[in-house]
Order: structure tokens, then C-alpha cells, then sequence
């Protein structure tokens, strides 16, 4: 009998699907109504932090330079108060081969498929992940293939997803290009079943125990310049896997006081599945858009529970503007010779407002660098907004309307991150955990404390609310 290939009959395989392309089954890791043993499933699937650090230094990823950015430290202390002004120091992920860091998470999964006889892996990524799973694809000799969200309807592609694509066949895999939809995740299941290839999913426990190297050697090489951890990190956070990784990383190394905070590109009002609004925003990852969803419910993700979780680790979530990125990105380049792409700089501007805040002997670092490229580069990106109508000039950033203009600051002083409610964000969580079940345990009242690093009482509270 053949298998229903329509959207409704592939959906309705997709938890099949993927525990055939994964090998892991969830529900050995699942308890009764909410319930979820995260750490379980984090050690028994995953591989040990020794065990990583000698898959990725073997393809040559990992050991990247962390930087202090000494006159990017000076502006910021020319605007901040007297006796503030925190040092500024930069993880260069770029020097990984794929040119981000998104090489660690790819070089776990890749390993793992190839030791349990895969042919081939698959990724669905509009962005680096793709070209990271390419190439170390390319250095296990497995096939690969990306599928992409890269046009609206009229076949309008965006520069830095068709960058990201032409890098990822570079490396020698299939892209395959769709327009803005439902047809990804259905795409992607389809291929899986066609195929019996890897789900090399950013969100499974081999991708995001992948970044853990990340933190650990953070902090390891901050400690040896300086002589301790830093007091604050900041991860450029969309669909959270950065900012988990990099945080369990500083935990396993002991630097449990280090503060972690996510900074994403604030594009509020803007719709990712929205033809219309696809090609209005600048930034295709490290963004609202993605950032504020994932944190509100991390299993919407493309396997049944995600491993990246990020209001487990984050003390405080910040947002900035896109024309205070493209500013970074220059101010990076010309007072620091280092020509990087838009992700890493979404958490360098964020680093360059918090650290005025700071005193002058305490350290911020940014956690993350990426390549640039020709359609990831501001000129082709600014040229593409003017295109579809945004207004670019300079002024105060604090202005701009995301879809409608690009507000480029006239003066560094006027770079100013603005928090988000973080308990807002957590009892958006629980109102998405409560719609899935009937009744609520004590059991699950603790999970949720979990889930939103906050504690039971708060829970409890918001249950009460939503009553």
C-alpha cells in the first residue's frame, strides 16, 4: 500500500518521521500531563563535554581566539558615567571552517549520524547551520541537504539566505529553495521519509550540547587573559540553541556567577510567515521574531522536544535596533580591522550599551562572530530595504519602525538596548504550557519552575491569573 504523500498525511507522520531520522524517542523522556526530563534526556543522548571537544578539534572546529576589542571599550567609556565602562571582549566564531559557530552543533550531529550509518544528513536552515552541516558533511563524506525559506511569492529572494545557499553548495549540497509557508516543515518530513537521511535539527541534544564547548572555552581563555570569569555574556538568541548551549558550557567549567544575556533585533510587528512582511525586515536570524516565540514555547521547533530552552538560562533579555547593528558592523570594522557578519553584531551592539553600565574593571564579552559574505554584507542588505520600501537615514534609533524604516545613529550615545519582561515572557510560557493539558500536577507546577528559571510560587501565581 503506498504512503499518503499529501501535506495531511506526511504531517500526520511527522512524530514516525522523526524518530526514524533521529534514533531518539522522546517519549522515554516524558512523563505524565507536562512533564519532561530534560537532563535525561541531555545525558543520555548527548556525549560527554570531553567527548565533544575531541569530535570538533579533530574537524578542526573549536579553539577559536577570544579578542579584546580595546577601542570599541573606549567609545563606550567616552559616553558612560565616570568609573564605568566595562572591557568589551569578543569570541571570534568566525574562525570556525564554516565561518560561525554554528560549526560546533553541525560537527556533533554530522559525527553522530555518520557513527550510526546514516547515509546522508538533512537540515532544514535558511541560515549558517546550513552552510556548517554542509561542510562538515562534506569532511564525514555523507550527502547533504538544506531546505530553505528564501523567497516571497513573487521569487524574491533574500541576499543573505541566497549568500548562505550559495555557501552551502559550495561545500557540495542539494539546497533546495521554497517560498515563505507551511511547505517547509512538510518539505523537510518528506525528504527525511524519501531519503532515511539524518535530521541534523538544530534543536536536537547533539546540536545544542555541541555549544557547550563554546561557554567552557569562553570562559576558560577569559579567565587566563584576565585571571576570572566574566561578569556578563551576551548570545545573540533566536531560536534559543545558542544561548542554552554557551550557558550549560559556563556552568560545567564553574562560572555559575557569570551573568547571561540574550539580545535579539527588535522586529516587532513584523510576521515571519507573512509573504508580504518577509522581505521588510534586514535580519534573517538573531531577531524578534524568532527569539520571542521560541522562548514562549521551545517545542515549536522541528522535533518533538526541543533541547534548547533558553528561559532556563537567561538572566535578562534585551532587544536592539537594525540600524544600531548596521552601525556596530561598520564601527567593528574600521576602529577593529574585523569585518564580521549581522548575528554577532546584534549581541556587540547590545555589549556596547550594557558595558556603560558596568564598572571599568569588569568584563563583557560577546559571545559570537560570523563570516560576512556578498549578500550577508550591509551594503547589499541596505540596498535590498531600499528596494522594498524602507526609509534608511540616520537619527535616533529609538524611532525606527521595523517594515517601514532603518534609523542609523547619529551618534554612538544614542545605541541603547531596551529590556524585555521577562516575566512576561515566562507566564506567556505557561499559558502555552496550560492550553495542552486538562489538569495541572505538582509535578508539572515544578517543571514549569524549570522551563522558565523562575520558582513554583510564580507558577502558581500565574495559574491562579489565568484562571
Amino acid at each position: 500500500m503506498e504512503k499518503d504523500m499529501s501535506y495531511k498525511g506526511v504531517m500526520g507522520r511527522s512524530n514516525e518521521i522523526m524518530k526514524n531520522a533521529l534514533g531518539i524517542d522522546y517519549s522515554r523522556f516524558e512523563g505524565e500531563g507536562l512533564t519532561f526530563d530534560y537532563e535525561k534526556m541531555m545525558v543520555e543522548t548527548g556525549y560527554t563535554l570531553e567527548e565533544m571537544i575531541d569530535i570538533q578539534r579533530s574537524v578542526g572546529v573549536g579553539n577559536t581566539p577570544v579578542l579584546e576589542l580595546k577601542n570599541l571599550t573606549a567609545l563606550a567609556r567616552k559616553y558612560a558615567p565616570e568609573g564605568k565602562g566595562a572591557r568589551i571582549f569578543l569570541k571570534d566564531e568566525a574562525s570556525n571552517p564554516s565561518g560561525s559557530f554554528k560549526a560546533r552543533r553541525a560537527a556533533n550531529a554530522v559525527y553522530h549520524a555518520k557513527k550510526n550509518g546514516f547515509k546522508g544528513v538533512i537540515a532544514a536552515t535558511s541560515g549558517n547551520y546550513g552552510a556548517a552541516v554542509a561542510s562538515q558533511a562534506a569532511m564525514q563524506g555523507l550527502k547533504c541537504i538544506i531546505v530553505q525559506e528564501c523567497y516571497d511569492s513573487k521569487g524574491h529572494g533574500q541576499p543573505e539566505i541566497v549568500e548562505k545557499a550559495r555557501k552551502c553548495e559550495a561545500y557540495g549540497a542539494e539546497v533546495v529553495q521554497l517560498s515563505v509557508g507551511p511547505e517547509l516543515f512538510y518539505t523537510f518530513l518528506k525528504l527525511l521519509e524519501e531519503t532515511g537521511y539524518f535530521n541534523a535539527s538544530l534543536y536536537t541534544p547533539f546540536g545544542i550540547a555541541g555549544v557547550e564547548t563554546l561557554g567552557w572555552e569562553l570562559a576558560n581563555q577569559v579567565k587566563d587573559m584576565t585571571g576570572k570569569y566574566p561578569e556578563t555574556v551576551v548570545c545573540t538568541n533566536a531560536g534559543g540553541g545558542n544561548l542554552t548551549g554557551t550557558a550549560r558550557g559556563l556552568r560545567k567549567i564553574g562560572a555559575v556567577d557569570t551573568k547571561v544575556v540574550g539580545a535579539s533585533v527588535n522586529l516587532k510587528g513584523l510576521h515571519m510567515a507573512s509573504d508580504t512582511q518577509f522581505n521588510k525586515k534586514s535580519f534573517t536570524t538573531g531577531h524578534t521574531g524568532f527569539g520571542i516565540p521560541f522562548c514562549t514555547w521551545p517545542d515549536r521547533s522541528d522535533v518533538p522536544r526541543s533541547a534548547a530552552r533558553p528561559l532556563r538560562y537567561m538572566d535578562r533579555y534585551v532587544t536592539v535596533n537594525q540600524g544600531e547593528v548596521f552601525y556596530m558592523t561598520e564601527a567593528l570594522a574600521q576602529l577593529e580591522g574585523l569585518e564580521r557578519g549581522p548575528a554577532g553584531n546584534t549581541s556587540l551592539a547590545a555589549a556596547f550599551s550594557l558595558a556603560q553600565e558596568m564598572n571599568e574593571d569588569e568584563i563583557i564579552v560577546v559571545q559570537e562572530t560570523e563570516y560576512t559574505g556578498a549578500g550577508k554584507h550591509i551594503g547589499p542588505q541596505l540596498s535590498f530595504a531600499r528596494e522594498n520600501g524602507i526609509n534608511i537615514h540616520f537619527g535616533n534609533p529609538a524611532e525606527e519602525i521595523p517594515g517601514e524604516s532603518i534609523v542609523l545613529p547619529e551618534d554612538p550615545r544614542l545605541i541603547k538596548t531596551v529590556d524585555l519582561d521577562m516575566d512576561k515572557i515566562r507566564r506567556s510560557l505557561i499559558k502555552n504550557a496550560l492550553a495542552t493539558v486538562s489538569e495541572v500536577s505538582g509535578r508539572d507546577i515544578e517543571f514549569l519552575a524549570e522551563d522558565t528559571g523562575s520558582n513554583e510560587e510564580f507558577v502558581m501565581e500565574v495559574i491562579e491569573s489565568l484562571k
